[in-house]
């Protein structure tokens, strides 16, 4: 009965946490240039902006819009 409840829980945690995604080169969202020029590129829309100091403050506007612009017009 106690392995039951363990496999489970272990159920229940994996449909939670979702697809587990290794943080390596080629799994990034975005690339950030501070040197020897800024951009900032999003590699999913291709949007490019040369406002750094705006996205690290949070400015992300511009990429959402562009994502959500993107997933809607695939589907």
């Amino acid at each position: 009965m106690l392995v039951v409840l363990q496999e489970q829980r272990a159920q229940a945690i994996a449909q939670i946490r979702g697809d587990m995604v290794e943080a390596a080169w080629g799994n990034q969202i975005r690339n950030y240039v501070f040197h020897p020029y800024q951009m900032v590129k999003d590699l999913r829309t291709n949007l490019e902006t040369s406002d750094v100091n705006a996205v690290m403050d949070g400015d992300l506007n511009a990429f959402i819009e562009a994502y959500l612009h993107q997933s809607t017009i695939g589907e």
